[in-house]
């Protein structure tokens, strides 16, 4: 059901839209004498002008034909039903083809406190959908027991989203992979008698339907899906599935095959996607994931071409170097499927948002989803990303009408060079003027007019004159963050975690156990711990040398005790999880006390059957340089014990945390392996997003009144590189563009603000190898300054609606435009040039030609102001400084 909602104020004001689109449902009325006549409004910008058409006709020709109408002193309300379909050119909404801006917003991935500015921000960005995975693993944790309560709250996201007037591309899979634990799927299915994880396998596939079946019923009986009134428009099965089909052959397309039948036969009413599977049957539209999807062709040429993770950064992993996607690329991939006949692109992630808790799969994925998305992690816009794809997509919506008519005609401008035109029966014209040269500027000809295409970049020609927009132009500022740092540091306090811990909870066996099968995820930590008997006549003992320890793991991180002292750390990768302790170790006569801590991070989330993968000591555990040679420890007696004594006694809840005696003051412990720390803080003033910085720690957990922040570890510095200057042209993947060599792959931790109280909170870490509390600090995300590289005559969508309506005659120059966060002022101005400065915001120069009068420009004009805009005119600068040269001027304010 849609609710039509339409002011008559709007109505009157509206008028000359109404008369225009009349004659449209009077024949559609005309039809209908034994019909109702609907009235549609459900605030989605795209189809106000329907809606309101509706209504005044509904007025003047009510007495032709039956309607239903509720009229109330101020406004009209309605009733219908609206239907989605899809042709080889679109998805279409109540029969009108739509070109889909999309973004993907996990939810569990931020507080229900930020979903609401996340959506907001994201409409302001210009999309149309919000597309998320369901998180089967945080939504029945037990077999059976569902929990749809705070960032889990599936209903509530949804419908804010509808609340905002976009709609909703719900990917249930329910396999997600997204870096997410275990790929999403809960441990205990791993459990689950006989099954097979993705396969033509009967108890795999029985929980699968009941939690798909479970996630739509509810969608349903919640009126979610858009032929309800909801936003639901598009739903996903399975998730990437086609290399899993390649590799595990003839169950795998069976299994494929079913799934696309359960789903379709759970008649939802929209339609259903598989993405990365060619092969996907009909009705199921097959999709395309990737950093490009220009080459891309459904398979069947009844289904639109539509591109469901375009990827703008890449995750960051403990140990590796951060990646970063340019602005310029990224909305050069868009254009490009946008001018080769795709209609529907979603941008993974528009937000990443955090990894909280122990969500984080891989393994060793960090607690930072950032991706590098449009909104950073804290939910700020990232300029000038979020600003310059905001740019892209109006650009995009002005030739939408031509877009969805047909495919483009394709003419060859050069060597690299190529016009994708779109042409309606109505005289209506779009053109893509692309420059796939990786390095050359090109100079092209186009229906008698020229063109100058930047390397790697596509123009857009709304009406195949004038360029609105190219995507190596950035018109949005671009915005450098600060971590300030919070003046009140915390009075922490203490306790050292045992490494000898028995309770009625340890048990023991022969031989080594797989992790995973002994803590089921309850707990990242395993102890494993065993006795060794040395003689007084050891022949190391009289020549005061030292027998080595060897010890295997599956992974992922391992920490070895002998007599309750830390012998040594040894820990994997993503790539390579598998670890091998191999050290000397002080042993001495009599019994000794092996104790090894084995440190999942993360579970596996992608590959063939990564429920067999294991974690874990497995051995073989050995002892050499011993009188007798090699002793393998691997099948003598060991005992288990599932996590921390500090965890078992919840030192990290507001309770727990006074179950033991912590000591203070000098006594507080520093550099020392298993220890607790907490402390109380009042949350600071101001609304500015807040995270801790771990910098001076090792590796552990953090919690924040009992919320769990998710795993640190900034000793693991990130390896890889280079991290040199990356250039936009060219093709991306996730190596080309890195930062943080050398450093800490994470540093700062996310705090949400809704986890605090205005006094009072209570702050808890665990640390594993030893840090030092004191450094630790509390630090806002600031803005710290804006830049603007604005090129002379540079293509701006103002300039083309300002001649298109007759209120300008002649092209208007650019403008920089520059703006502070709504508490911040511009204070100083860091750098400007208008000539032909170099380098990038935060390391501009001066070029060889530069206009003196810059600096005092902006001085004048934005120095005292939260924003200000300037032209790029020569005229304001005192003058052209280089007659006969492109220009551009360069400027960085410091925001405060």
């Amino acid at each position: 059901m849609w609710v039509c909602v339409s002011w008559y104020l709007s109505l009157f004001q509206n008028i000359k839209n109404i008369k225009k689109n009349r004659i449209k449902w009077r024949e559609l009325a005309a039809k209908g004498k034994n019909i109702i006549i609907i009235i549609t409004y459900n605030k989605r910008e795209m189809q106000f002008a329907e809606c309101e058409t509706l209504v005044y006709f509904c007025f003047k020709k009510m007495h032709n034909f039956q309607l239903f109408l509720v009229v109330s002193l101020s406004l009209c309300v309605c009733f219908c039903t609206a239907s989605v379909s899809y042709d080889h050119r679109a998805i279409s909404i109540n029969g009108r083809r739509r070109i889909l801006i999309s973004g993907s917003i996990h939810y569990p991935r931020s507080t229900p406190e930020m979903w609401p500015d996340l959506i907001q921000k994201a409409k302001e960005g210009g999309l149309d959908v919000i597309q998320t995975y369901v998180f089967w693993n945080g939504h029945e944790p037990q077999p059976g027991k569902y929990y749809f309560e705070d960032r889990y709250d599936l209903v509530k996201f949804i419908n804010l989203i509808k609340e905002a007037g976009l709609y909703v591309h719900l990917r249930i899979g329910p396999y997600a992979c997204a870096e997410w634990n275990f790929g999403g799927f809960p441990v205990w299915l791993k459990y689950v008698p006989g099954i097979s994880f993705r396969t033509d396998n009967a108890p795999f596939k029985a929980a699968m339907e009941k939690f798909t079946r479970h996630i739509v019923n509810m969608m349903k009986s919640e009126r979610l899906y858009e032929n309800q009134g909801g936003p639901i428009i598009l739903s996903q099965i399975e998730n990437e599935y086609g290399p899993m089909e390649y590799e595990l052959g003839e169950p795998a397309r069976a299994y494929s095959k079913w799934a696309a039948n359960m789903a379709v036969g759970l008649k939802t009413g929209v339609p259903w996607i598989m993405c990365k599977q060619d092969d996907a049957p009909d009705p199921i539209i097959n999709t395309c994931n990737g950093f490009y999807c220009d080459y891309f062709t459904p398979n069947s040429d009844s289904k639109p071409k539509m591109w469901t993770e375009a990827w703008s950064g890449w995750f960051t992993e403990f140990g590796g170097a951060v990646p970063y996607r340019p602005a310029e690329d990224l909305a050069y991939s868009v254009a490009k499927f946008i001018q080769t006949g795709g209609s529907f692109i979603n941008y993974y992630m528009y937000h990443g948002g955090t990894n909280f808790g122990r969500t984080a799969g891989g393994p060793f994925i960090a607690t930072s989803y950032d991706y590098d998305a449009p909104l950073d992690e804290y939910g700020l816009k990232r300029e000038a990303k979020w600003g310059h794809l905001k740019d892209l997509h109006r650009a995009i919506k002005l030739c939408e009408p031509v877009l969805v008519n047909g495919d483009p005609s394709v003419i060859s401008l050069g060597n690299y060079q190529k016009a994708y035109v779109y042409k309606n029966e109505t005289g209506g014209c779009a053109a893509f003027l692309a420059n796939d040269d990786k390095s050359d500027f090109a100079k092209v000809n186009f229906r008698n007019q020229h063109y100058n295409l930047p390397p790697w970049s596509i123009s857009i020609l709304p009406d195949c004159k004038t360029t609105v927009y190219n995507t190596a132009r950035v018109g949005a500022q671009t915005t450098l963050m600060k971590m300030t740092r919070e003046p009140t540091g915390f009075a922490w306090q203490s306790y050292n975690d045992e490494t000898e811990y028995y309770d009625d909870d340890t048990f023991g066996t022969v031989g080594l156990l797989e992790q995973l099968n002994v803590t089921r995820d309850a707990s990242d930590y395993l102890w494993y711990m065993t006795d060794v008997k040395i003689d007084a006549n050891e022949r190391f003992l009289i020549r005061g040398e030292q027998p080595t320890l060897t010890a295997f793991s599956a992974g992922h991180s391992l920490h070895v005790f002998i007599n309750g002292q830390l012998s040594g750390t040894v820990y994997g990768s993503l790539e390579n999880p598998r670890i091998t302790f191999k050290n000397v170790v002080n042993l001495r006569a009599g019994l000794n006390k092996i104790s090894l801590l084995s440190i999942a991070v993360g579970l596996p989330n992608i590959g063939p059957h990564f429920e067999m993968w294991n974690a874990g000591v497995l051995g073989p555990v050995a002892l050499s340089g011993l009188t007798e040679g090699r002793r393998d420890l691997s099948w003598q007696k060991w005992s288990y014990k599932v996590g921390l004594k500090g965890e078992i006694l919840s030192l990290h809840s507001l309770s727990g945390s006074s179950s033991v005696e912590w000591v203070q003051g000098s006594y507080v412990a520093q550099k020392q392996p298993l220890t607790w720390y907490k402390a109380v803080f009042d949350a600071p003033a101001g609304d500015e997003p807040l995270a801790l910085d771990m910098n001076n720690m090792g590796k552990g957990q953090i919690w924040v009144n009992g919320e769990s922040i998710g795993r640190y570890w900034p000793a693991y510095k990130a390896t890889g590189g280079p991290c040199t200057t990356c250039n936009y042209t060219g093709y991306y993947d996730e190596k080309k563009c890195l930062s943080n060599c050398g450093e800490a792959s994470q540093r700062w931790y996310h705090v949400p603000r809704s986890w605090l109280k205005p006094r009072g909170n209570l702050l808890v870490v665990f640390e594993e190898l030893g840090g030092i509390p004191y450094g630790i600090s509390l630090v806002k995300r600031e803005i710290y300054s804006v830049c603007a590289d604005i090129f002379e005559w540079q293509p701006s969508l103002r300039n083309y609606q300002m001649q298109a309506s007759g209120q300008a005659t002649t092209p208007l120059r650019p403008k920089a435009h520059l703006s502070c966060s709504p508490n911040q002022n511009i204070t100083s101005v860091k750098f400007a040039s208008f000539g032909t400065p170099q380098g990038g915001c935060g390391s501009f120069r001066e070029g060889s030609c530069h206009a003196h009068d810059s600096y005092d420009v902006f001085n004048k004009i934005c120095v005292g102001q939260q924003s200000c805009a300037v032209p790029v005119n020569p005229e304001i600068f005192g003058g052209d400084p280089c007659p006969g040269v492109l220009k551009k001027l360069s400027v960085e304010v410091i925001c405060s």
